[in-house]
């Protein structure tokens, strides 16, 4: 019996196309469909904002450093790839978190995640709220559940429950630090759907932080802010997630390969469809499904002419920029202890950073004996960068040490610096985003052969498009099957 030739075409090398095209291969064979899988990607390197360097006993991340486990997908790919015996998790003898205040680094109080407390001792002992701001946050036990079940922002929903100081002073900046996004327009239905369920069944965030904490056997009494116990990373950088993939990849990868545009070409038969994919350099590749693994934007432009609406559809979806400045400092010349995972910066304080993480205390061999790596965020809507020019390299450094030198006790210039400029990378899910999202899903059925995946649509995380590239690798295959 002679099996048709199927043909596969990943259009994105980031880690959504690298698992969209791990996943089409290995499930295929599954299936015993035949299938041949080509890769294109633009740059010289794939991996997309995954980069990691090692650098003078240095291990740099330009990108994510690491992975939440509750969302599953990013470590059971890691363990079917064989890296388990890779994995690292956050060191456990420091588990708090700091929030600037008035120019000084205070600590998360133990239990409030996010927006409210899930204790009451460790929170009305804290200096981050003044009274009047910690009886707003209290009356959250009594206001109402909302009965209007559409979209709301971020920020009117935090406002409503909690108060503009539980906004301005914790939930800004902790979300800030998350989505580099700007929390009034930010939809909570699609990054903080948790928070709609807690009101809906315990008419209030802290009743609900309560009984969760008294469930859970995760948090711990030395645990403030976000629940490091639960993010892992792996023992020489990210980029193994990236290299290992590309190792099973490599047959199937063509680097600086420039899409131009695709179309689809159909013909009389029921279900017979074919994908052209046109690169910058004339070549022509057909292939019967094709994947998109690229921001919307650019999926939009690929798209324009294969099916005008959903092209428009795509281009309602923004993207923010942001910039990763790594800083290696001897450790004598930091006065704080470092006695936490890094800090958020409220835009309140007006200050140029949107946090910073302490590397080489987050997790372990991330620099030599004596010194520290010290990661710093910028973004769109920080105060110095806001409505500005994009500042050179050299001005960057200068203007984020002044600002670490200040919250830090820092009293020399770094050994070194490194830059990641992350240009329109970020998706913003802004309010009605899941209906937007809905819409290009309708559309996109309306092209056999087509998958759109990415940080565009149900998730920003790693574990997200993880699931998200095979969810779309589960589509295709079903579609040809």
């Amino acid at each position: 019996m002679t099996f048709k030739q199927n043909r596969a075409i990943v259009i994105g090398g980031g880690i959504t196309g690298l698992a969209a095209g791990y996943r089409l291969l290995r499930e295929a064979d599954n299936r015993n469909i035949p299938l041949t899988l080509t890769l294109l990607e633009a740059r010289n390197r794939v991996g997309g904002v995954i980069q990691t360097e090692q650098r003078e006993g240095f291990i740099i991340e330009h990108g994510p450093d690491a992975f939440i486990s509750t969302k599953p997908w990013a470590k059971a790919l890691s363990e079917e790839l064989g890296l388990t015996e890779k994995f690292i998790g956050t060191n456990p003898k420091v588990r708090q978190s700091f929030v600037v205040r008035k120019g000084r680094l205070l600590p998360v109080p133990e239990g409030f995640y996010m927006m409210a407390p899930g204790s009451f001792l460790p929170f009305i002992k804290s200096p981050i709220f003044s009274l009047a701001g910690k009886l707003r946050i209290a009356l959250d036990l009594f206001i109402s559940s909302r009965s209007d079940m559409t979209d709301e922002s971020v920020a009117d929903f935090v406002r409503r429950r909690l108060g503009k100081e539980a906004f301005e002073r914790m939930a800004q900046p902790m979300i800030g630090g998350i989505y580099t996004s700007d929390a009034e327009n930010l939809s909570l239905k699609a990054t903080f759907p948790r928070f709609i369920e807690m009101e809906r069944e315990h008419g209030s965030i802290i009743k609900a932080l309560i009984a969760q904490k008294r469930k859970s056997s995760q948090t711990s009494r030395d645990t403030s802010g976000p629940r490091y116990s639960l993010f892992l990373s792996f023992r020489d950088g990210m980029q193994t997630l990236v290299d290992t993939l590309a190792e099973n990849l490599s047959k199937n990868i063509h680097l600086q390969s420039h899409v131009k545009h695709v179309k689809q070409k159909q013909s009389n038969i029921k279900h017979d469809w074919c994908w052209q994919v046109h690169l910058d350099n004339g070549e022509m590749l057909e292939a019967e499904i094709l994947c998109i693994a690229l921001p919307a934007p650019k999926a939009s432009i690929l798209l324009s002419d294969v099916l005008p609406q959903l092209s428009d559809k795509l281009n309602t979806i923004s993207y923010s920029s942001s910039a990763t400045v790594n800083l290696a400092f001897r450790r004598e010349d930091i006065s704080h202890p470092l006695n936490g995972m890094g800090f958020v910066v409220p835009i309140t304080e007006q200050r140029n950073l949107i946090g910073c993480s302490f590397s080489s205390v987050k997790f372990e061999n991330r620099a030599p004996s004596d010194y520290v790596l010290l990661r710093a965020f910028v973004g769109e809507n920080t105060y110095y960068i806001k409505g500005k020019d994009k500042p050179d390299s050299d001005e960057l450094t200068s203007i984020l040490h002044k600002d670490l030198s200040e919250l830090l006790g820092i009293s020399a210039e770094p050994i070194f610096s490194v830059i990641s400029q992350h240009t329109q990378a970020m998706a913003q899910y802004q309010v009605e985003h899941q209906k937007r999202v809905r819409e290009i899903d309708k559309l996109a059925k309306e092209l056999p052969g087509l998958a759109l995946t990415g940080n565009a649509y149900h998730g920003i995380g790693i574990p997200d498009c993880i699931h998200s590239s095979e969810q779309a690798a589960m589509r295709l295959l079903d579609a040809i099957s």
